[in-house]
């Protein structure tokens, strides 16, 4: 037995389960003991000692900033417009439009909720076949009533939550587009501002890709972590509420995400500034071929150069992305793996209804989604991140100005 072997762990696992109302004798089959240690005693220990690593890298990153910098220099507050901080460039053109949709992001939690409870009613009080009539204010329902009564409410609640995410993708839309038009004026008349021999050829890079991500993620600065925060709360908490261990269960596979994606995430930002700077390379090859007195043969091997790198970089970044998939999905796979095993002795042992199971593994189906949402909003943040001190250090190309956590233009 697993508890002879590991007595502290066992007794551990015990007493979790006890606190939590589930407790488990040794009469249960020696495979749910080591799942219970997993999920009672060993993934909460992981988890709590991932979040205390992701806090002290990022204190320590933060310190490293702060000793980069140094004395504190008289600097511009903006250049050419903008910010030097990129979240307070966007809070200050669209502070209204974020509250709204926090707002809007908020009111998607209650149908959501109510999507979930629905089934997990119609087949615990609807589709059994000793239901008797039920009373619902002040009248008698038959059971057939009530299945036309739970389905209307199910149909409601996942209308009004279509509903609200169209109404929420469409302001965002609007909040994203106004603010890239503004970006890209401001570039524009900074750039134009310069002489013509100081005029950089890579604008039009800069105006397009470069500043368009940062436009989507103004649109998601509040709205993205409100909204699958939110959304996995509640499946959280529905979880919890229809059994705690199978709630628990679900953040099993959570420390070896939050450990695994952002080391992968580090790799892929590094080399998404690799790419920003092979583009602005190839770019200003390919403006410097406008001269009729370059050579040639040589613009051709340059520009082949230029061509090759970029593709090495793209490929590499393709390479990390796609195993971050991989390893992602493969761990969110084995949370129904608990679900049945542990689940099924549960519904066996007659602790929990088969409709909560039912309703567990749905809301289960839909937990891995806004997961996946939010680490790529961290992802998105870091990437936004790095095409924002590129698009400053554009701005003061030329200037012998530095902007702060950004590289100096040129240098590899």
């Amino acid at each position: 037995m697993t508890g002879s072997w590991f007595p502290e762990l066992h007794t551990l696992a015990h007493w979790a389960a006890g606190r939590l109302g589930t407790d488990y004798d040794m009469g249960a089959p020696a495979w749910v003991h080591p799942l219970m240690h997993l999920i009672l005693v060993l993934a909460p220990s992981l988890l709590f000692v991932s979040i205390l690593a992701l806090l002290f890298h990022a204190a320590r990153q933060a310190l490293q900033r702060h000793e980069r910098r140094g004395p504190r220099r008289q600097t511009p507050a903006r250049i050419g417009g903008l910010e030097r901080n990129l979240l307070r460039q966007i809070l200050r053109n669209t502070r209204r439009q974020q509250v709204g949709l926090l707002l809007l992001s908020l009111s998607l939690m209650p149908p959501l909720y109510l999507s979930l409870e629905m089934p997990k009613q119609i087949v615990n009080n609807v589709l059994e076949p000793s239901a008797d009539p039920a009373e619902v204010f002040g009248l008698t329902l038959s059971q057939m009533q009530m299945l036309g009564l739970f389905s209307a409410i199910y149909l409601v609640a996942i209308a009004l939550n279509g509903l609200g995410k169209y109404s929420l993708n469409t302001c965002k839309g609007r909040v994203a587009e106004r603010l890239l038009r503004r970006l890209r004026l401001l570039i524009y008349r900074q750039w134009r501002r310069r002489p013509p021999p100081h005029r950089q050829n890579d604008v039009v890079q800069v105006l397009g890709a470069e500043v368009e991500p940062i436009g989507g993620f103004a649109a998601d600065l509040i709205a993205l972590p409100v909204t699958q925060g939110g959304t996995l709360l509640t499946i959280l908490l529905f979880m919890f509420l229809q059994d705690p261990i199978l709630g628990a269960a679900a953040l099993t596979v959570l420390p070896v995400q939050l450990v695994l994606l952002p080391y992968l995430q580090g790799i892929v930002n590094r080399l998404s500034r690799e790419r920003i700077r092979a583009m602005r390379v190839l770019t200003r090859r390919l403006a410097g071929q406008l001269a009729p007195e370059q050579s040639a043969l040589l613009n051709i091997r340059q520009t082949a150069a230029s061509l090759r790198e970029l593709e090495r970089i793209r490929y590499r970044i393709h390479r990390i992305k796609f195993l971050a998939k991989v390893l992602n999905n493969f761990l969110t796979s084995l949370t129904p793996f608990l679900f049945y095993s542990l689940g099924g002795y549960f519904v066996i042992e007659e602790r929990i209804t088969l409709g909560a199971l039912i309703a567990v593994l749905a809301a289960h189906k839909d937990f891995s989604a806004p997961l996946k949402e939010l680490f790529r909003y961290y992802q998105q943040l870091e990437d936004t991140r790095i095409r924002y001190r590129e698009v400053l250090g554009f701005l003061i190309e030329g200037r012998g100005a530095l902007v702060e956590g950004a590289t100096e233009p040129g240098r590899v």
